[in-house]
């Protein structure tokens, strides 16, 4: 194998911050491994001043960086999993999922936690999962629209634009910027998206020398919750336009799954879990999904996509 790759990420500090993250333990496993650091800008980059859920279509910070992949360009890429399509492009798999950060959400503010916050108060956030689960824990919060950095977002928060921001509590972790999360929370106040806290290193999937090098990070724990987690997404075929909300968790054997669907507002929650052997992990995220579907998702999901459309 050369002793040069090419490393493609995202050029925002989170995202470069897990990048070096991943190319630190390479180092570690040969410290004559060179690697390159390539930035590169993908259309959820460039497209600031309007939520994701109205930009519509899947992979919004994948599709740039895999075409430099397929191309050869970049030998190696590294992702926040939660933006990983559910279905790759031919040719690419993810090599390697390291251990995973918190899976959790944070709520930011200048002291109180979602349930001491005064009513009324102003949040920010982009995401219409955290819109829709923050309207059902607290119907009377105003939820406003909340793009950019961590850094960008938190900064609207301490200058009272918001009382308080959702932010990935994984994301703070990774930018050393914790003591800035008032609280994290729990699946049962909200449920996490589906992969959140994890990072897919992904590469050609012909590369068979890299993958015998990144397979040394990987995180077997890591790999069956958010195997889990991918299955319930992929037969949901969801994406940034609908509130789907996914979590795996793993004791000894056994794996937990619990999978959300609800609508925008909060309102007509589907919720299941699931539990069974760890070794059939996609097919407890996929028995979780069909169950929502069956009972109310499949009319939430079509719907949601029907004003997405005509919008």
């Amino acid at each position: 194998m050369a002793k040069k790759l090419k490393l493609g990420t995202r050029g925002s500090p989170l995202a470069l911050a897990q990048a070096r993250w991943v190319a630190e333990r390479i180092r570690g496993i040969d410290p004559e491994i060179e690697i390159e650091e390539r930035i590169i800008k993908t259309r959820g980059d460039k497209i600031l001043d309007v939520a994701l859920s109205k930009v519509g279509g899947k992979g919004l910070f994948i599709k740039e960086i895999d075409a430099e992949l397929l191309a050869g360009e970049i030998d190696f890429a590294v992702h926040s999993m939660k933006d990983m399509p559910a279905e790759l492009e031919s040719g690419l798999i993810i090599a390697c999922v390291p251990e995973r950060e918190s899976p959790f959400d944070a709520l930011c503010s200048k002291g109180p936690g979602l349930a001491a916050l005064a009513e009324g108060a102003k949040i920010g956030t982009s995401s219409l999962r955290r819109q829709a689960q923050l309207k059902l824990a607290r119907p009377d919060l105003e939820i406003g629209f909340l793009r950019g950095s961590v850094g960008t977002r938190l900064g609207k928060m301490q200058d009272g634009t918001f009382d308080a921001v959702i932010l990935a509590a994984a994301g703070l972790r990774r930018l050393g910027m914790a003591e800035h999360i008032s609280e994290e929370l729990i699946p049962d106040m909200m449920l996490p998206a589906v992969g959140q806290g994890a990072l897919a290193i992904e590469t050609r999937e012909d590369d068979h020398h890299l993958l015998e090098l990144l397979a040394k990070l990987e995180d077997a724990h890591t790999r069956v919750t958010t195997t889990a987690e991918r299955a319930f997404l992929h037969r949901l075929e969801g994406g940034c336009q609908v509130p789907i909300a996914g979590h795996a968790t793993l004791e000894g054997h056994m794996l937990t799954f619990e999978g959300l669907v609800c609508d925008v507002d909060g309102t007509n929650p589907v919720r299941k879990r699931v539990q069974g052997p760890a070794e059939y992990a996609d097919k407890l995220g996929l028995a979780a999904a069909e169950w929502i579907l069956q009972n109310g998702g499949k009319e939430i999901l079509e719907r949601l996509y029907e004003e997405a459309a005509s919008e």
